[in-house]
C-alpha cells in the first residue's frame, strides 16, 4: 500500500513561514496551501522590502533541507532584491491576482466562491501595489504581456456587483499603466550576461557559466536533428526531414476530439508508466478537461493535487481552438495536439511526468521539500521523461495498445525531437536576447529555422522570452538530469534501476538543480 500524504495542517517553520508568506500564490497553486485563500502578496516596493527583511533565521536540522531552503530564500533575495523584477514585470502582480486556482475542486464551491470574493476585494490595493512598483516597465516586456492583464477582466458570475465594479476599476488603472509602458517604456528589455547568469543560478543553488551552457545548448541542438533526421528518414525518405515533420503537424484531432485524443494518450502513458515502474507513485485520479477562462492562453498544462489538501483529482488541461479563431488560426492552434506530438504532450504533462511528480511530491519527508517547488528541475523531469520514455520503448508500446496502422514508433520518436528543438531553441534565444547577441526578429527566425514554428507561433516564442528570461529550464534541466543519471550509473552499478533513479530524485520534492546530487546518497 502507498504511504498516505503528510498531515496537511503541520505548523510551518518561520522560515519557511516567511517565503510563503512572500509568494502565496505559488503555495496556494503548487502545494495546496489553502489557508491562503484569498490572500495575496503586498508587492509594493515598501511591501517587498519588508518580506525580505524577514527571511532567514535558524538553521535546519537536515542538511539538505536547510541548503534547500536557502537556496530559495537566496533566490528571493536576488530577484526581488537585486534585480528588483517586481518593477519590470508585470507577471509577479497577475500572479498574485490570478484567480484560476479557485476553479479546481479541491473544495465545495460555496467555499470556494467565498475565497475568490475575498480575493477579488484586494484587487484594489494590488492594482495599486503594481501601478506603484512597475516604473521599470519596458515596451516590449508591456507589449508582450497586455494579453494575460487583459485577461484577469474574465470575471466568473455571480458575484456581489459591489465587488465586480470595483475590481473592474482596479484592473483598469493597472491596464492602462501597461498600455502606456508599451508605447511609451525603454524599448530595451535585456538583463544583461551578469544578471541573467545569476537570476538563472542563485536559486538553484549553481553557478552559471553562460557561454557553456551555450555551448551545451548547440550540441543538444545537433543531437537533436541528428535523431529527427534519422527518424524522419524511415517513414519520408528523401525528404527534409523539417518541410515533413511540419506536415505530420498539420495532421491533428479536430476541435471536438482533442479532448478523447489526449485521454486515449493519457491512458496509454499511465499504463507504461505503471508496468515499467517509471514513477514511484501511480496512484491517484487525473482528469481530462477544458481549462476554466483564466487559463486558456496554454495549449495544455497540469494542475495537480497539492501536498497540504485532501487527496482530490488532478487535471490535465487541453485547450481547443477559440471559437472566435478563424479556420485558418484554429488549424494553427490544433498543430500543437497533431498526432505526432501529443503523445509526447501527454508523458510531459501526466506520466512519467508533472502528473506522477505531484502524485511524489505528496510523499515528499519533508515540508520544505513538499512546499518549495524548483521549476526548472520541475520542467526538467518533465521534458526529461519524453525521451526516457522514448529510449525505454514507448513508441512501440503505444503503437501496439492504439492499433492505428497509420501511427507508429517513428510517430512518437518525431514528435520528442519537435518538443525538444523548441524546448533547446528557447535556451538559446533566452541567453541571445539577454546577453546582447539576438534580437526579438533574429530570436523568430532562429525558432523558425530550428522548429516546426511559424510566422506568428514563431515570434510568440521569441517574445516570450522578453518577460520569462529562465524559460530554457526545460532543456537545462533535462541535461542536468540526465547528467546525473550517468553518474548513477556509474557510482551504484549494479545496483542502478530507473526505478531506484527516480525514486531517489524525486524523493527531494522538487529541488533545485545544484542539490540534485544528494539523490546519489541513495
Amino acid at each position: 500500500m502507498s504511504p498516505q500524504p503528510h498531515e496537511p495542517h503541520d505548523e510551518l517553520p518561520p522560515r519557511l513561514r516567511a517565503i510563503a508568506d512572500l509568494m502565496p500564490g505559488s503555495l496556494r497553486e503548487g502545494a495546496g496551501m489553502h489557508e491562503y485563500d484569498g490572500r495575496a502578496a503586498d508587492l509594493s516596493p515598501d511591501g517587498v522590502r519588508a518580506a525580505l527583511a524577514g527571511l532567514g533565521g535558524e538553521p535546519l536540522g537536515d542538511p539538505y533541507d536547510e541548503a534547500h531552503l536557502t537556496a530559495f530564500e537566496n533566490g528571493l533575495r536576488y530577484e526581488l532584491g537585486e534585480l528588483e523584477t517586481h518593477r519590470t514585470n508585470p507577471l509577479h502582480h497577475v500572479g498574485e491576482m490570478d484567480l484560476s486556482s479557485y476553479e479546481r475542486e479541491y473544495a465545495p464551491e460555496a467555499e470556494r466562491a467565498a475565497a475568490r470574493i475575498e480575493h477579488l476585494r484586494l484587487w484594489p490595493t494590488l492594482a495599486d501595489n503594481a501601478v506603484a512598483a512597475l516604473d521599470r516597465l519596458s515596451a516590449p516586456v508591456a507589449r508582450s504581456l497586455l494579453g494575460p492583464v487583459r485577461g484577469l477582466a474574465e470575471l466568473p458570475d455571480g458575484l456581489p456587483e459591489d465587488v465586480r465594479r470595483d475590481a473592474l476599476a482596479a484592473h483598469a488603472r493597472l491596464l492602462a499603466h501597461v498600455e502606456h509602458a508599451a508605447e511609451h517604456g525603454p524599448e530595451s528589455a535585456s538583463l544583461g550576461a551578469e544578471a541573467l547568469s545569476r537570476l538563472m543560478g542563485v536559486g538553484e543553488a549553481m553557478e552559471v557559466d553562460l557561454d557553456s551552457l551555450a555551448s551545451r545548448a548547440d550540441a543538444e541542438r545537433d543531437r537533436l536533428r541528428a535523431g529527427l533526421a534519422e527518424a524522419a528518414a524511415r517513414l519520408a525518405p528523401g525528404r527534409d526531414p523539417m518541410e515533413f515533420s511540419r506536415e505530420l503537424t498539420g495532421q491533428h484531432p479536430d476541435a471536438e476530439g482533442v479532448l478523447d485524443a489526449a485521454r486515449t494518450w493519457t491512458r496509454i502513458c499511465l499504463d507504461f508508466t505503471e508496468e515499467r515502474q517509471l514513477a514511484p507513485f501511480n496512484d491517484g485520479e487525473c482528469r481530462i478537461d477544458v481549462p476554466p477562462p483564466a487559463l486558456r492562453w496554454a495549449t495544455a498544462m497540469m494542475a495537480w493535487s497539492g501536498p497540504w489538501e485532501a487527496d482530490n483529482p488532478s487535471f490535465y488541461y487541453v485547450t481547443p481552438p477559440a471559437p472566435e479563431l478563424s479556420e485558418q488560426e484554429a488549424a494553427e492552434w490544433l498543430e500543437q495536439f497533431s498526432h505526432t506530438t501529443l503523445p509526447a504532450v501527454s508523458v510531459h504533462e501526466v506520466a512519467p511526468g508533472h502528473f506522477s511528480h505531484g502524485r511524489a511530491l505528496r510523499r515528499a519527508p519533508s515540508q520544505v521539500r513538499r512546499a518549495l517547488h524548483s521549476m526548472t528541475f520541475a520542467e526538467g523531469w518533465a521534458h526529461y521523461a519524453e525521451e526516457m520514455c522514448l529510449e525505454e520503448g514507448f513508441g512501440a508500446y503505444a503503437a501496439e495498445r492504439l492499433g492505428d496502422p497509420g501511427w507508429t514508433a517513428d510517430h512518437y520518436e518525431i514528435g520528442v525531437w519537435l518538443e525538444a528543438l523548441i524546448r533547446v531553441t528557447r535556451l538559446s534565444v533566452a541567453i541571445g536576447m539577454h546577453t546582447g547577441t539576438m534580437t526579438v526578429e533574429q530570436a523568430a527566425a532562429r525558432f523558425s529555422e530550428d522548429t516546426p514554428l511559424q510566422g506568428p507561433a514563431a515570434l510568440s516564442e521569441a517574445r516570450r522570452a522578453t518577460f520569462d528570461p529562465t524559460y530554457g529550464r526545460y532543456t537545462w534541466g533535462k541535461l542536468e538530469i540526465m547528467a546525473l543519471r550517468e553518474r548513477a550509473r556509474e557510482q551504484w552499478g549494479s545496483g542502478f534501476s530507473l526505478p531506484r533513479f527516480h525514486r531517489a530524485l524525486l524523493q527531494l520534492g522538487s529541488p533545485p538543480l545544484g542539490l540534485i546530487g544528494a539523490a546519489l546518497d541513495d
